[in-house]
Parts: C-alpha cells; sequence; structure tokens
C-alpha cells in the first residue's frame, strides 16, 4: 500500500473539510470572534482528520502488507484465505469475505471438472480392457491361420496394442503415485520384458539385438518401467533406416547411480530438434517423414514418468549417425538397507 495512493483516496475530503470550514469563518466574520479561536477553529477539524488518516493508512498498510507477505510466500497462492488475518477496519472484513466466497465457488468449480476427468479417464480405463478382449481374439484367429497376409495383420494389430497401451499409460500418469509399488527388481528380466514384446518388429527389421551387462538389481516400478524402455525401443526400430541396424542395451553402476544405455545406429535427431524432444506433441523433423509418423506423446511420457518415478532420462544424438538414450536409477541408503 503506497503513502501517494492512499493520499490521493484522501485528497476529496480534505478539500470538502477545507470549505466547509471556511465557509464557519466566513459566518463567524460580522460576530468579532477572537482572530486566535478563528485560527483554532479553523485548523482543529483538519488537523483531527489528518491525524485520524495517519493512524488510518499505518493500520492498513500493516495488514495489507502482511497479506501481501504472505501471499508470496505461498506456492500455491488459493489458499490465502485460510491464512489471511481478521482485519480491524470494515475494507478488510469485506476482502476477507470476499475471498472466502471466492475461493469457495473455485474448489467448487475445481471440483466438478475434477470428477468429470476422473469419469472420462475411468471410461477410457474400461474401454481399453474391452477392447483388448477382441485384439486378442484376432491374434488367436491368426495364429490358427498363418500365412503372409494374418503376418501383416498380426503386425498392425500389436501396433494397435501399442498406442492402446500408451493410451493407458497417459491417462494413469497424472496419478503414478496411487498405481505404482518400488520394489527390488532385476534390470535384466525388465529389459527382456521390453525385448520380447518387440521381438516380432526386431525380426521383422533385420535388426541386430545387443544386451550385456545387465546382471543388476535396481529399485523401480518395473511395470512402468517396462513400458518407458518399450517406448525407446520403438523408436530406435521406427527410426532405423541403415543396412546393418543394431541396438545395444547394457548398463554401468557408478557409486551413486545405476545407467541403463539404449544405443542405435539409426538416422539420429537433429540438433535443433533434440531440446525439444521431451515436449508434449513435438514430432520434429523425423517424426514428419514419410512412413514414419509420430505423435510426439512417447518420449513425453518417459519424461513425465521417469519424473514420477525419480528416474533421470538423458538423450544424445547425432544427425545419421544414431541415438543414445540413457535410465539412471538411483541408488541410496534406503535401497541399501532394503
Amino acid at each position: 500500500m503506497k503513502l501517494i495512493e492512499f493520499v490521493k483516496g484522501k485528497m476529496l475530503y480534505l478539500f470538502l473539510l477545507v470549505i466547509i470550514t471556511a465557509t464557519i469563518i466566513i459566518f463567524l466574520l460580522p460576530y468579532n470572534v477572537d482572530l486566535v479561536i478563528m485560527i483554532y477553529i479553523a485548523l482543529l477539524p483538519i488537523i483531527i482528520y489528518i491525524l485520524c488518516c495517519i493512524a488510518e493508512y499505518i493500520k492498513k498498510k500493516s495488514y495489507y502488507d502482511l497479506l501481501e507477505n504472505n501471499l508470496n510466500k505461498l506456492e500455491e497462492k488459493y489458499l490465502l484465505c485460510e491464512i489471511i488475518p481478521d482485519a480491524n477496519f470494515i475494507e478488510g472484513r469485506i476482502l476477507k469475505e470476499t475471498l472466502q466466497q471466492t475461493n469457495k465457488s473455485m474448489i467448487e468449480n475445481v471440483n466438478k471438472y475434477k470428477f468429470a476427468v476422473e469419469d472420462y479417464k475411468d471410461y477410457i480405463e474400461m474401454w481399453i480392457h474391452e477392447i483388448k478382449i477382441p485384439l486378442a481374439t484376432s491374434k488367436l484367429i491368426i495364429e490358427n491361420n498363418k500365412n503372409e497376409v494374418t503376418k501383416s495383420i498380426d503386425e498392425e494389430i500389436s501396433k494397435i496394442e501399442d498406442y492402446i497401451e500408451q493410451v493407458l499409460f497417459y491417462a494413469r500418469s497424472n496419478a503414478v503415485e496411487k498405481d505404482y509399488i518400488i520394489s527390488k527388481s532385476s534390470l535384466k528380466e525388465i529389459v527382456n520384458s521390453a525385448v520380447i514384446r518387440n521381438k516380432e518388429s526386431v525380426i521383422y527389421n533385420n535388426i541386430k539385438l545387443i544386451l550385456h551387462d545387465l546382471d543388476k538389481e535396481v529399485y523401480t516400478d518395473s511395470k512402468w518401467c517396462i513400458f518407458i524402455l518399450n517406448q525407446i525401443i520403438q523408436n530406435s526400430i521406427k527410426y532405423s533406416d541403415k543396412d546393418n541396424k543394431k541396438i545395444e542395451i547394457s548398463a554401468t553402476e557408478s557409486k551413486n547411480n545405476i545407467s541403463l544405455t539404449i544405443k542405435d545406429n539409426g538416422i539420429g535427431i537433429s540438433k535443433k530438434d533434440l531440446s525439444r524432444v521431451f515436449e508434449k506433441g513435438f514430432t520434429g523433423t523425423n517424426g514428419r517423414l514419410i512412413g514414419r509418423k509420430s505423435t510426439g506423446i512417447g518420449l513425453y511420457l518417459c519424461k513425465k514418468l521417469c519424473d514420477k518415478l525419480d528416474l533421470g532420462i538423458q538423450i544424445d544424438s547425432k544427425e545419421n549417425e544414431g541415438t543414445i538414450v540413457m535410465l539412471t536409477f538411483p541408488i541410496n541408503s534406503f535401497n541399501k538397507l532394503v
């Protein structure tokens, strides 16, 4: 609360008080009132008004400064009305009541949309589980009627399953803490599970897969970790573009973490796109190439889930040379005790 602004707000009242005082003096002139008394009558109301304004300014400034300080300290600004102090002047009380009513309305509105989103999320999850039944039936039919045509259909169904899984994990990504269990897991088993899910694509694209130094234990949620790794492997397969295609997966251990490296020799990522690969919906130059249409969701989800699981993820790439993705699993004293 600035003094100049407060004074500006009081100038009209001070001006009216001066006019009233001057009018009283004019009416007293015919009565030969002593000059000292007239000066006293003229100055007393103005002095009293100024003193009242000073007291009001000090009181209000103290309150609004406290209000501003509390607001600046809060990360969730909407909680201000919960800690706002009671005011000893009418404007402060009106302000607090207004903020409380506004906050109540905001919470009700947010809850309405929150419930709507939860209903939509529940429907998506239900739909995903339902759609898996006809897909599984289709795969069974294909298994019993193998030929070149059904083989191609099977590959397309596998792609549909991957996209469905991506939708499921995307729907759950905002509430990972409700759906994950951190436990001691075999890094080799996690990698093998992700590789098995992509074995048909690896064979079809004639990709050499190299796995080594994976006999390590990490603390993570294996289900979510397999999904992350699956997205990375799918990208490596999608953007492989050489005769001698290969994907190398290995792990190294240091004092503070275990790093899982996924390295390919595909078309790589341009320097201008590299800093944006984790952005939602960003496809980059490679994602818009014919035959490699990308949604820009895969790596965004990987980054989001890694942040939730306290995993590090880094990407390094050179165009036409390949890409290296590194997942980092932290090691701390809690891990060692468990």
